[in-house]
């Protein structure tokens, strides 16, 4: 491991330098930040870079002045270079074969473990999130902007016992983040792992019976179902 912040890990497998040139390949895996931790991406760039340069390119694509950059101590990098250390790339990247993962953050540690996802950038903000987790009206969003336009005052919040034509508009994602929630003033009240959704609609409907004073909303998740209430 090279360097490393917010959004994008430096990665290389060789210090031998090209013949021509004196280049050494620099793989650049992206990175997207989630209520649940970091997730890689299962893509790679690579970028060539003149060996005799390399500290250099490290020190400016990952700047001190970016709280969230990281870099392997260069001493280490040196000699590696000059032993001209060289491995065979993995299939994926993983904290078993990272030869200094005791110099990564415990965050990226942890990314590492989990299995790497296709990244795409929210609609909203830019920033990149797992493909397909949060889907509004056809827009890629990252959790942050999924809630904050789906769960918020002006989602589909509803009022009343859900009926059969209901189901079919549901809000779906991923999962659901209590802490996102609470910063919208919104609480999960009922989590059910089951996917038949007669059992569902029937569980909802007694707990709405039994709470007429707010707005709920069902919403489907990749466990089963969610309901949230205003609070």
């Amino acid at each position: 491991m090279l360097a490393g912040n917010g959004t994008t890990l430096a990665i290389a497998n060789s210090f031998r330098a090209s013949e021509a040139g004196g280049l050494v390949t620099a793989r650049l895996v992206p990175l997207a930040w989630t209520p649940l931790g970091i997730v890689a991406g299962d893509t790679r760039q690579d970028v060539a870079v003149p060996l005799a340069g390399l500290f250099d390119w490290i020190d400016r694509t990952f700047p001190p002045e970016d709280d969230r950059a990281f870099i392997a101590p260069m001493r280490d990098l040196e000699l590696l270079a000059r032993v001209e250390w060289e491995a065979p790339l993995p299939a994926q990247l993983t904290e078993a074969n990272v030869i200094n993962i005791e110099d990564l953050p415990d965050e990226i540690v942890d990314a590492l473990a989990r299995e790497p996802m296709p990244l795409e950038q929210c609609a909203a903000c830019r920033r990149l999130c797992v493909r397909d987790d949060f889907v509004w009206k056809e827009r890629q969003l990252c959790a942050w902007d999924y809630h904050a336009q789906v769960f918020g005052r002006r989602g589909p919040w509803h009022d009343g016992v859900y009926e059969e034509r209901h189901l079919a508009t549901l809000p779906a994602c991923t999962y659901v983040a209590a802490a996102l929630l609470a910063e919208l003033n919104v609480e999960e009240v009922l989590t059910l792992r089951v996917q038949d959704e007669e059992i569902a609609k029937a569980v909802v409907r007694a707990l709405v019976e039994q709470d007429r004073e707010h707005s709920h909303m069902m919403v489907r998740t990749q466990a089963g179902f969610s309901v949230l209430r205003e609070a």
